[in-house]
């Protein structure tokens, strides 16, 4: 699951300190995982002997799980309609999306300050689909807005793994359209023979890339920028990707996620470089949390 450690200009504890939460993330999140694993397949064996002696309350079984959570004081969760998973995957599902919430307050607030979340995010599925689908060493800023020379800038999603820099685009439209490349400038949306025009993903993906650069080769940092397009739902046509750009539709999708989750890396120093060196540009906007809810940090 990738870290977000930057959304755009809200405050990240992340920037306190990278090299400190990217490797506590990890361990939280195995951690958690092996203890509530465990706790799960301890309560299907109860379960099971429950269901032949028809001696214990279900009832009770349900509150140990909720008291899992609970412990968790990072990790918000509305229990009223919840049931115990039946099953590994659906525990899988369920402990993913209580981390996502966890990765929404950690991309929000630190102990002593906090920005104001839009609750979009808690449902966006494009956010989702990048925390949720990629590995733990894959660390995501997530529409990051930079301030460069008093100058506030908007830019694409930047994922930095451990050997490069991603810099993402994303052009989706209804599964029946057709993308076409046509220029540095235009492309084409088809559907039913009849062509749209819109502006040209590459415009955006080009001046974001550049900042990242400009920002690194200030720091004197190395490492490989490349440019991506991604469709997920769409096919996009063209003659020739542009220098360091990928194209990725929706017949290479998988193909693409399959390399990116095979990447078997730990966290790099110079990777985890990058990412300090971004986040102390980034632009952050939040104000000191309340006395009452000052506290020493606490695990999920």
């Amino acid at each position: 699951m990738g870290q977000l450690i930057k959304l755009e200009n809200y405050i990240s504890r992340y920037q306190r300190d990278i090299y400190h939460y990217s490797s506590q993330y990890i361990r939280l999140k195995q951690e958690n995982w092996k203890g509530l694993l465990e706790m799960w397949e301890a309560k299907q064996e109860s379960l099971y002997i429950e269901e032949t002696n028809q001696e214990v309350s279900q009832a009770s079984l349900f509150e140990k799980w909720k008291e899992f959570f609970n412990k968790r004081e990072e990790v918000q969760a509305d229990y009223s309609d919840y049931s115990l998973p039946k099953t590994e995957d659906q525990l899988k599902y369920s402990f993913l999306d209580s981390i996502y919430q966890f990765q929404l307050n950690w991309a929000s607030s630190t102990i002593s300050e906090m920005s104001f979340l839009d609750r979009y995010y808690e449902d966006d599925l494009t956010l989702k689909y990048f925390l949720q689908r990629f590995p733990d060493t894959y660390l995501f800023m997530y529409k990051p807005v930079f301030k460069l020379k008093k100058t506030i800038v908007d830019t694409d999603i930047i994922m930095i793994t451990p050997v490069e820099i991603n810099v993402i685009k994303i052009v989706e439209e209804p599964s029946d359209h057709m993308i076409i490349a046509d220029d540095d400038r235009t492309w084409l949306s088809e559907q039913n023979g009849i062509q749209s025009k819109f502006l040209s993903p590459l415009l955006s993906l080009k001046r974001s890339a550049k900042i990242v650069e400009a920002i690194l080769d200030h720091k004197k940092i190395d490492m490989p920028i490349k440019k991506i397009v991604l469709s997920r739902t769409n096919r996009i046509q063209f003659y020739l990707e542009p220098f360091q750009t990928e194209f990725v539709d929706r017949d290479k999708h998988e193909k693409w996620l399959h390399r990116q989750r095979q990447l078997t890396s730990p966290l790099k120093h110079q990777q985890l470089k990058v990412a300090e060196t971004l986040l102390a540009y980034s632009d952050t906007v939040a104000v000191n949390r309340p006395e009452w809810e000052r506290s020493e940090d606490v695990q999920m």
